[in-house]
């Protein structure tokens, strides 16, 4: 366990900000799920709606660091890929 007062700080920031990532990058994979689900479906329309709110919530990931821009071009790509064909 933290022995010093800043190590347990740190420990609280952690807790918070892993709670803060967790959400966003379930809300990121829902996302993503759903649009793919809706393009195997064959409803176009709903997996394009689906895949816009994939990227703004993976654009939205990058903006507070809980993904690299590599990552999230690749997983926007390979979304993207998937809904298409």
């Amino acid at each position: 366990m933290a022995n010093t007062q800043s190590a347990l700080k740190r420990v609280r920031q952690a807790a918070t900000a892993t709670a803060r990532n967790k959400s966003l990058t379930t809300r990121m994979k829902n996302a993503r799920k759903q649009a793919i689900t809706a393009a195997e479906a064959g409803d176009k329309d709903a997996a394009q709606k689906a895949f816009q709110e994939f990227t703004s919530t993976v654009d939205l990931c990058t903006k507070k660091n809980i993904f690299h821009k590599n990552k999230a071009a690749n997983l926007k790509s390979k979304t993207n890929k998937q809904v298409k064909g």
